[in-house]
C-alpha cells in the first residue's frame, strides 16, 4: 500500500510522499504486519469477522423494499 501510494505521489503530485513517522508508523509497519502475514489463514480470517466494520454489513436481496422510495 505505501509503494503504490508513492507511486500516486509521484505521478499526480509531482512529488515524494511523505513517510509517516513516530512509534505508532514503527509499530504498524515493524510489528504488527510482519505478525500478521505469518499467522494462519484461519486465525487472520476469524481477526477480520471479529472486528466491526462495513464488511459486516450484508447485501440486501433484489426483493427487499428500495431504501429511497421517492428518487
Amino acid at each position: 500500500m505505501e509503494a503504490a501510494q508513492r507511486i500516486l505521489a509521484e505521478r499526480y503530485l509531482g512529488k515524494d510522499a511523505v513517510p509517516a513517522l513516530g512509534t505508532q508508523a514503527f509499530f504498524w509497519r515493524r510489528i504488527f504486519v510482519p505478525v500478521y502475514q505469518r499467522l494462519p489463514w484461519a486465525l487472520r480470517h476469524g481477526m477480520i469477522r471479529r472486528m466491526p466494520g462495513s464488511h459486516r454489513q450484508r447485501w440486501r436481496g433484489f426483493d427487499a423494499e428500495p431504501r429511497h422510495p421517492g428518487i
